[in-house]
């Protein structure tokens, strides 16, 4: 039988144990080359979705891709390749239907605390598609940028990563954001430190430190707050993922595995998202 995407209430808050950055593992080698292929974007025109106004920025926990192979009986590697194609699928979702900035949780910071053949995998996973992607990207004007502690990761993965930022610097069709070794605790964290830096340096006072300024020294400053949320697997719970930017955030899952995720499904998360009423904490006369 198969199953459909249902959307939920917002997930409750949960305490997780503290994640200690001193004991994260440098991804090792991976013990089998990735075998997989470059497939160009297919972004030609569909009717967009009527109505209400479309997200304007979507963000994507994608989850299930170990779950998605084990049920396959196949080691993890084997769901994250289908998991990037997952990721085409939903980038040429987003072009068709006119979303603007997309936002993936492709590795967060507590991840390096999988098995070291895994991470090595995923490493070189990212290696390949940030070296045989990024022409295809770049010719559909699809931007780049990479949030996250770019300290913990490889030399070469820094390089690939500033090479694919600067070649799409200047693509305005949709900017794919990549959460990578990212944490949103860690984000605020060194925002409250860049903010009593600026005190000590008496660029500010204490009193002038706003919403708006802690948005300029987050990572994604600039960009958006996600309108859309969607996360796979039904799994409800944001991860350590956007803390502050998804104060706002409509959140929808799906108990699609992320390999499995299409567009028929991110059509059905769009037009759930186009059906609720946001209040923004106000009443509907209000935000109208």
């Amino acid at each position: 039988m198969s199953r459909r995407s249902t959307v939920c209430s917002p997930p409750r808050s949960r305490t997780s144990p503290p994640f200690d950055p001193s004991r994260a593992r440098r991804a090792p080698p991976a013990t089998r080359p990735i075998e997989t292929r470059s497939v160009s974007l297919n972004l030609q025109p569909q009717p967009l979705i009527d109505d209400p106004p479309l997200p304007v920025h979507v963000a994507i926990i994608m989850d299930g891709n170990r779950r998605w192979a084990r049920a396959r009986g196949m080691p993890p590697i084997y769901g994250h390749r289908h998991g990037a194609d997952a990721v085409r699928r939903t980038v040429e979702g987003c072009c068709r239907q006119g979303v603007r900035y997309l936002t993936l949780y492709a590795f967060s910071s507590e991840n390096w605390r999988r098995p070291q053949t895994e991470v090595g995998e995923l490493m070189n996973l990212l290696r390949y598609y940030l070296r045989k992607e990024i022409s295809s990207l770049h010719e559909n004007r699809i931007r780049v940028r990479v949030i996250g502690e770019r300290n913990g990761l490889d030399d070469d993965i820094r390089e690939l990563i500033t090479h694919a930022e600067t070649l799409t610097r200047r693509n305005d069709r949709l900017t794919m954001i990549v959460a990578l070794n990212y944490g949103a605790r860690a984000e605020l964290v060194e925002a409250a430190r860049a903010a009593a830096r600026a005190v000590a340096a008496g660029e500010i006072e204490v009193e002038q430190i706003d919403e708006a300024r802690i948005d300029g020294w987050l990572q994604t400053a600039g960009i958006p707050d996600p309108d859309l949320l969607i996360r796979t697997s039904g799994e409800q719970r944001l991860s350590n993922y956007l803390l502050w930017q998804c104060a706002y955030t409509e959140f929808i899952f799906v108990p699609e595995l992320w390999p499995e995720f299409n567009a028929e499904i991110f059509r059905g998360a769009i037009e759930s998202y186009q059906s609720r009423d946001r209040r923004y904490g106000g009443i509907k006369a209000q935000t109208a």
